[in-house]
């Protein structure tokens, strides 16, 4: 039988999985901002050692934010994501690396068709490695950017992240036509082709 053993540190869960006859597995978070949550899930679900990814607000002072709160730029959160991953499977650096590849970190306060704070890009370190490797990341990106413009993506200590409704759940699985069109209407995948490349997306 396998048994899970959830040690609270700080802002961020340890969650070690014991299985009998093999060594214990511990997990990692990640938090991410890159405008609207369901087109940040997609790339990280599909990450080899991702456990989960859940769509959901952080960075702002009302708790326990509703999504319209948040929409209307009411609380100071921010649309976000929370990885959870296994560091033996992969890497902080390759999440870092999908995430700065799946936004546009040339425009503050915006991504893409959706404007306003709430839609902040930012990496939100749960400790000071993370916070290290986030602003080295940044720092590479500034030497070596495919683009003019200046990285304005925050790098801020994570904060209280509160779940998104259900419904917000890995969405373009449940909705995957809705989804497309959203994506395409939002002019998403155009704008991190221009910028990207050939990386966009990866």
């Amino acid at each position: 039988m396998k048994m899970l053993n959830i040690v609270i540190m700080g802002l961020s869960a340890i969650f070690i999985a014991i299985t009998p006859g093999m060594a214990a597995t511990t997990l990692e978070k990640a938090t991410f901002a890159g405008g609207c949550f369901w087109c940040m899930e997609h790339p990280f679900d599909e990450i080899p050692g991702v456990v989960s990814v859940t769509s959901g607000y952080t960075g702002g002072q009302k708790k326990n934010p509703t999504y319209e709160e948040v929409s209307a730029g009411e609380t100071g959160h921010a649309e976000a994501v929370q990885v959870v991953y296994d560091p033996s499977k992969v890497s902080y650096e390759k999440l870092l690396n999908v995430f700065w590849h799946n936004i546009d970190p040339t425009t503050r306060d915006r991504q893409f068709c959706d404007s306003g704070h709430q839609y902040r890009s930012a990496i939100f370190y749960h400790n000071a490695e993370q916070r290290r490797l986030a602003l080295q990341s940044k720092e590479l990106l500034e030497k070596n950017k495919p683009f003019k413009g200046p990285v304005v993506t925050e790098i801020v200590q994570a904060a209280e992240f509160y779940p998104a409704e259900d419904y917000h759940q890995h969405y373009y699985k449940k909705n995957p036509i809705r989804y497309k069109y959203y994506r395409s209407r939002c002019g998403r995948d155009e704008r991190l082709r221009d910028l990207w490349g050939s990386a966009a997306g990866h």
